[in-house]
């Protein structure tokens, strides 16, 4: 009895060893029955993928001269629509940019005339009490200084500054000559007096200064006169 189950064990582990083999031998068959349907998927891919560009290819080649005109259109429509979206863009920026511009007028205009209101009420004060019987000329003399004081805040205000020319060297860029004067005390050159106040903004003249300028002592003045005839 006992050899009888040692000889059923040594057939099942025989019979066990056979099946395993048989695995190891069909794995590389069943292996390579898988490859060739992969490989035909793959392959069936790229007859898909052309079939798919050729269909494309047909579908345009059967659209129709109308269908083309149509699609033309419509983008030619959605086209003229930005142009006029745009105009009206531009029309409108125009616009405000036109009543910034004349708010900015008007608060400039607004500003600079500002500091002159007080002045001209001060003024015609002055030119009231001028007109007045038994008019006090030294108290509308002081009152016509306190006008022009105004006027020089006024004018700083602004940023105007005035130009007194008067005892400095002649200066074409500021002052301009109405006349040339011999002087003994001046030299030559130099501006003697100032006929009309000349203003300047920084470096930016706004009016120049009306002066006389002196030409030096009168005698050497009438030699270059005699001289300047001679030569004549």
């Amino acid at each position: 009895m006992k050899g009888t189950n040692m000889k059923e064990k040594h057939t099942r582990e025989n019979a066990e060893k056979h099946d395993k083999s048989a695995e190891k031998k069909n794995a590389p068959a069943a292996e390579s029955a898988q490859d060739p349907a992969a490989s035909a998927d793959v392959s069936a891919e790229a007859p898909e993928t052309a079939d798919a560009a050729a269909e494309k290819e047909s579908a345009e080649d059967k659209e129709s001269p109308a269908d083309r005109l149509e699609e033309l259109e419509k983008k030619l429509a959605e086209a003229e629509k930005q142009r006029l979206l745009a105009l009206a863009e531009m029309d409108n920026q125009r616009k405000r940019f036109s009543k910034e511009l004349e708010a900015l007028r008007y608060r400039v205009t607004q500003d600079t005339l500002f500091p002159f209101l007080q002045v001209m009420d001060h003024f015609s004060m002055a030119v009231k009490a001028a007109e007045a019987p038994g008019a006090n000329a030294d108290a509308i003399l002081k009152g016509m200084e306190m006008i022009a004081n105004e006027f020089d805040h006024a004018f700083t205000d602004l940023g105007v500054e005035k130009i007194d020319a008067a005892g400095k060297p002649f200066d074409p860029n500021f002052h301009e000559a109405v006349a040339e004067e011999p002087s003994d005390t001046v030299p030559a050159g130099v501006v003697i007096r100032q006929w009309s106040m000349g203003c300047k903004m920084g470096s930016r003249l706004l009016k120049p200064a009306m002066v006389v300028v002196s030409s030096g002592p009168a005698a050497h003045a009438a030699e270059e006169g005699k001289d300047s005839g001679e030569n004549k």
